[in-house]
């Protein structure tokens, strides 16, 4: 693809704050350095990455009634980070990410028109990765796992995700893209793959368990929730003894509306504006300070003889 792979799996290096800024910078020109056949190919796999840490989600939180509430979310946010550390290590193109390379525009790299459509193109990307695995998950029925209780707990997710109001689902994609860009720029500090993978982990637990919003996850989660509330088969219902129309709610209208316009403007800010740009903001000033008045080296001077 004409890009070398940032990792390096026998390295110990750590890398300090400035050091980490100039891996971003790189990390972000790369960003909107791509083709467009490469950039959307690499969002494909991400979109599906982050499918499948849901679909990882709502199998490990199934059943779990008995566990206490935080620490059976703590559980499915472990569960979901394996999403994020498959697309670091397959340096994937995910939407939430790639809002980072707004340190490239602010380096004057980039064009806003060029930045916009680089965003454009990983959020299409995703879109048909999660859409895919939606497909996959949906022909094989897996709703109908532990009795019918993996659709239910799959339901429940994604109609509780349309009943935020707008400023909820704004401010939780913005908390949620802190944690994510956050977890991606810890992994600037080091180039050993298995250190980046354990990097990302905590940060993604957190904003899984706490219930942030993130618009490529929920462009899996709730149009799954959408075909299985309409195509479940009558025996589905059954089971559950649930009727069907509990979840009218779950329409594509809602979703984009109530969901994933407000999520993904959350996501720009908090990704964007709080993680790359406020971080620009800090580590290039400071640079360029340390820069203007460098640490003079002190001349090489004979010590004082001490007095008798």
């Amino acid at each position: 693809m004409g890009h070398p792979s940032d990792h390096n799996f026998v390295t110990s290096k750590g890398y300090s704050a400035l050091e980490m800024m100039s891996h971003a910078e790189a990390y972000a020109l790369k960003k909107v350095s791509k083709s467009t056949s490469t950039t959307i190919i690499l969002a494909i796999l991400a979109g599906a990455f982050i499918g499948l840490a849901f679909l990882f989600f709502i199998t490990v939180t199934t059943g779990n009634e008995n566990i206490n509430w935080g620490v059976n979310r703590l559980i499915g946010g472990f569960a979901f980070s394996f999403g994020l550390i498959l697309i670091v290590l397959y340096e994937a193109e995910l939407f939430t990410s790639t809002v980072l390379s707004s340190i490239a525009w602010a380096n004057k790299q980039v064009s806003t028109r060029k930045l916009l459509s680089t965003w454009g193109k990983v959020y299409f990307g995703n879109f048909i990765g999660a859409m895919i695995l939606v497909g996959l998950v949906s022909a094989a029925g897996l709703y109908q796992l532990d009795g019918g209780e993996w659709g239910r707990n799959a339901l429940n997710i994604a109609q509780h995700k349309l009943h935020h109001t707008w400023t909820e689902a704004f401010t939780l994609g913005i908390l949620c893209n802190i944690l994510v860009c956050t977890a991606i720029w810890m992994t600037f500090s080091t180039a050993n793959p298995v250190g980046k993978a354990l990097l990302t982990m905590l940060p993604v637990a957190m904003f899984v368990s706490s219930g942030f919003e993130h618009s490529i996850a929920n462009m899996f989660m709730v149009p799954l929730g959408i075909i299985i509330s309409n195509y479940a088969s009558p025996e589905f219902w059954l089971n559950l003894g649930v009727n069907s129309e509990i979840y009218n709610d779950l329409t594509v209208s809602n979703f984009v509306i109530n969901n994933l316009i407000p999520v993904t403007f959350g996501n720009i800010v908090g990704g964007a504006f709080f993680v790359g740009l406020v971080n620009w903001a800090i580590y290039k000033k400071s640079s360029k300070i340390d820069s203007k008045h460098p640490v003079k080296a002190e001349k090489n001077k004979r010590p004082k003889q001490a007095k008798a």
